[in-house]
């Protein structure tokens, strides 16, 4: 199996960066990052406890957002009572260092959260989930500090190594230089960049992050409730310090300030310092996310409507509660093989519904309407499938079996707002009182029509009847879109405007010039 091409695109406005994740040239994942963007996960704040609520087991804690943070029993930590000790005597300048701080007893599980908090209370906070709709963010008193090799945990006492790690040599050599350099008072989680890394590179990550608890516990005293005590690397340093590594291809960047910075983060960690010349300046006079095809993908990705080859097509609905996923089968033609036919589509839209997930970042619950499988050897390939297209995927997850009804009720972790773009444009004909689907993929989807009559159906010509706007758009230059489409399938391909039909409206006909009647297969319930 080949190696899988990585690239991030990076491009930078006035008030914000995009940043694309591409694998094989395809977009998998798409970041934002606005300079206005506050309460992030990872950011540390010196929050006060608003009020308890008993019923909930929660407290609402101010950290100076919009809406108070929430903060659950099972959110404290055992822990909690030893660090807010040390925080107290941390803003009385009473102590700055927990390295022999005495423990407080630890919490049960099974408490109340009268009994650990109180009204007014000064807490050290760190944000677990952004605000979400309605809902203010979400916080832990676990404080941790992600590094590239390691997570330092202040007040554990545990070392723990990434599950993915399954080299029992490795996870005890690994283990073993933790042990050698932890200092007293920390956990230390390993995480999976750390494979094969030498204990030098291991023990100056884990020193950088004791330097910033230390700097954190240093800021106390000035602080004043609610306030910001530690800033998480903004999302492109938390992007390059998750992704790249010695598989990682290239990174395309279109600000010179930002390309420097970049180069720099990646030497400040990388072993070698050659690595830091995958990062690529952008001087392009096209804009860098059309010249690498991601404003294209962006169009024909984000829709309520993602359309596949072969006519396959999905409904993406979002909801207050959960987001719900249509399959549907298009104009894929019928086989003798009825089962493995519909297994062949819903494999084939399993993928693309990983890709879908992980582009738009959809957490929470998610229950897709596969077509359904009889048989239920069907059902066990299908999640099978849909298991390994989401192995590459950062977020947990847990899928569950089909259904009988064809159901996949998948959970994912959620820590943000599920990413959306409005792709919709407004309507040439009323003037913006309606909307219409990105002119743009117009192109794309007669493309994969043609594919399906010429490959699948064995038409030997066709002609395409469609509005004169997009007729002018197929058929201008010497070697327009239609001479492209005659080269690729090699076949006659004749083009027709008609003046009555919708802008978007187009019909297909055969070398006997009867209609094609494209066929649309509805589930069978």
């Amino acid at each position: 199996m080949s190696e899988i091409t990585k690239e991030l695109i990076i491009t930078t406005h006035q008030k914000d960066v995009q940043i694309a994740f591409l694998e094989d040239k395809r977009l998998v994942e798409l970041h934002r990052e606005k300079s206005s963007d506050q309460f992030s996960v990872g950011d540390i704040y010196l929050g006060k406890v608003r009020r308890l609520h008993a019923g909930l087991r929660a407290a609402f804690v101010d950290i100076g957002a919009e809406k108070d943070a929430f903060l659950h029993y099972s959110d404290l930590g055992s822990k909690v009572k030893t660090i807010n000790e040390f925080v107290a005597q941390a803003i009385a300048k009473k102590r700055r260092s927990i390295t022999n701080f005495p423990s407080e007893p630890t919490i049960t599980k099974t408490g109340e959260i009268n009994e650990v908090l109180s009204t007014g209370q000064l807490l050290l906070v760190q944000i677990a989930k952004e605000a979400i709709s309605t809902k203010g963010p979400r916080v832990t008193t676990e404080i941790s500090f992600a590094g590239r090799y390691v997570v330092l945990v202040p007040f554990g006492d545990k070392i723990s190594i990434s599950q993915k790690i399954k080299n029992n040599e490795e996870r005890n050599r690994l283990k073993k230089i933790v042990q050698g350099i932890k200092p007293r008072n920390f956990g230390i989680i390993i995480r999976t960049v750390a494979k094969d890394k030498n204990v030098e590179e291991i023990e100056a990550d884990l020193k950088q992050l004791v330097r910033k608890w230390n700097s954190a516990i240093a800021n106390l005293p000035q602080a004043k409730p609610p306030s910001k005590i530690v800033d998480e690397l903004d999302k492109t340093s938390v992007l390059i310090r998750d992704f790249v590594n010695e598989t990682f291809h290239a990174i395309h960047i279109d600000s010179p300030t930002l390309y420097q910075e970049v180069k720099n983060y990646i030497n400040s960690f990388s072993e070698n310092r050659q690595k830091s010349d995958i990062v690529k300046l952008y001087k392009g006079s096209s804009p860098i996310f059309e010249y690498f095809n991601v404003a294209k993908q962006i169009k024909s990705s984000f829709g309520k409507v993602v359309t596949l080859k072969n006519g396959i097509y999905l409904i993406i609905e979002h909801t207050e509660a959960m987001h719900v996923i249509d399959v549907n089968s298009g104009n894929r033609m019928r086989k003798s093989d009825k089962e493995e036919s519909t297994l062949e589509i819903n494999i084939e839209a399993a993928a693309e519904i990983a890709r879908q997930l992980r582009l738009r970042d959809m957490g929470g619950l998610i229950v897709i309407d596969f077509i359904d499988l009889e048989k239920a050897a069907s059902r066990k390939t299908l999640h099978k499938k849909m298991t390994e297209f989401m192995a590459n995927d950062r977020a947990k997850h847990t899928i569950l079996p089909p259904s009988k009804f064809g159901l996949v009720e998948i959970t994912r972790q959620r820590v943000r707002q599920a990413t959306t773009i409005e792709i919709e444009e407004q309507c040439p004909s009323c003037q913006g009182t309606g909307k219409i689907k990105p002119l743009i993929l117009i192109e794309e989807e007669l493309e994969n029509m043609l594919e399906f009559l010429f490959l699948k159906q064995i038409e030997k010509s066709v002609t395409i009847a469609v509005h004169p706007y997009i007729y002018a758009f197929l058929t201008k230059g010497l070697i327009s879109k239609r001479v492209k489409w005659m080269l690729k399938f090699k076949r006659y391909i004749r083009i027709e405007s008609k003046q009555g039909y919708q802008l978007l409206e187009y019909r297909f006909f055969n070398s006997n010039l009867e209609e094609i009647v494209l066929w649309n297969r509805k589930r069978e319930k």
